[in-house]
């Protein structure tokens, strides 16, 4: 399973939301690429990277320090929000991004998705941000009709790889990860399952990688120290382990 350390840009800096709200956003860093090296000095090799201010507006205030953090990182990055058009594809793909993620722009445009996927394969996952059991949008401001399920086998369809599932009433609540989700999914789908939102313990990681989970990313439990990155990815490489 794969661990991803997660990074949320606001204004240049490393932040994290409460339950995607705006408005309880804590800075934890204002270097991200101090902490992507950090990450990566724990034993990370990949990083999840979300700009806040592009998935709720649709523009890309933090392009620039995506585009560092792809370039001096030295780790896989996958990155998201804003990611609307083509060339926003082509531009992050072409500057080294291991995984571009589609999450409004794949609700509003299925076509959009299946172009994306026929030009790009593996490299294009997609985000269904969940909240009540249906996808949220523009940076989880808006909620659709579109229950979670339907929607993951859509992109299934659309020949999609990979799917970030997140539970938005767990983000950012260190309240634990919703294994019953991700089970009933699971059960259902046959991408490639990343699990997002209340991760935040070594048991919570355990008990995603015995569900067969593709990996998991790591938010807020990491900025609390609730979960070590190097114990986590302990927990993950061997089974021996058990988890506190």
């Amino acid at each position: 399973m794969l661990l991803l350390p997660a990074i949320d840009l606001y204004g240049g800096r490393a932040v994290r939301l409460t339950r995607g709200d705006y408005s309880q956003m804590t800075v934890y860093n204002d270097d991200p690429l101090a902490q992507a090296l950090a990450f990566r000095a724990a034993g990370a090799e990949w990083l999840h990277v979300v700009d806040l201010e592009g998935a709720r507006d649709g523009s890309a205030p933090n392009r620039g320090v995506v585009m560092k953090l792809i370039s001096e990182s030295g780790l896989n990055v996958e990155t998201g929000g804003g990611i609307r058009d083509a060339d926003a594809v082509r531009q992050y793909l072409g500057a080294g991004a291991r995984r571009v993620v589609l999450g409004t722009a794949a609700a509003a445009s299925p076509a959009f998705v299946r172009e994306m996927t026929a030009e790009f394969g593996d490299k294009i996952a997609v985000g269904a941000d969940i909240r009540d059991g249906c996808v949220a949008v523009k940076g989880w401001t808006e909620l659709t009709d579109r229950a979670a399920l339907d929607f993951c086998l859509e992109m299934q369809e659309l020949g999609v790889k990979t799917v970030i599932c997140t539970d938005i009433s767990r983000d950012g609540l260190l309240s634990g990860a919703n294994l019953e989700l991700y089970a009933a999914l699971s059960a259902r789908l046959t991408l490639n399952i990343i699990a997002s939102g209340g991760v935040s313990s070594l048991g919570d990681v355990a008990a995603l990688r015995g569900a067969g989970l593709y990996g998991a990313i790591l938010g807020r439990a990491l900025y609390t120290g609730d979960i070590d990155l190097q114990e986590a990815i302990e927990v993950v490489e061997s089974p021996q382990v058990i988890a506190k």
